[in-house]
């Protein structure tokens, strides 16, 4: 199973863009939305969409319920829409 990176960044964007900046989502959310039956092999690649979309300010990545820099993302992590 592949999903395409686009496919992925688009989910990524409409959720954050539905919930709003004040609220966030788990990479999970975006992966089951995309393949309910397969969601967990999904996983690495939505995290890795992510980054780059934060890298480009176009999403923040939180840990911890704060901002992070995409270099410092690691374990659970989550995601909302890009403030700027």
């Amino acid at each position: 199973m592949s999903i395409a990176p686009e496919a992925i960044e688009a989910e990524i964007l409409r959720q954050a863009e539905a919930r709003g900046a004040a609220k966030s989502l788990c990479p999970s959310e975006v992966a089951r939305a995309l393949a309910p039956e397969a969601w967990r092999r999904l996983l690495g690649p939505v995290r890795q969409v992510a980054l780059r979309l934060a890298a480009e300010g176009r999403i923040e990545i939180l840990r911890k319920g704060r901002p992070v820099p995409p270099e410092a993302a690691r374990g659970v992590i989550r995601l909302r829409k890009g403030r700027g």
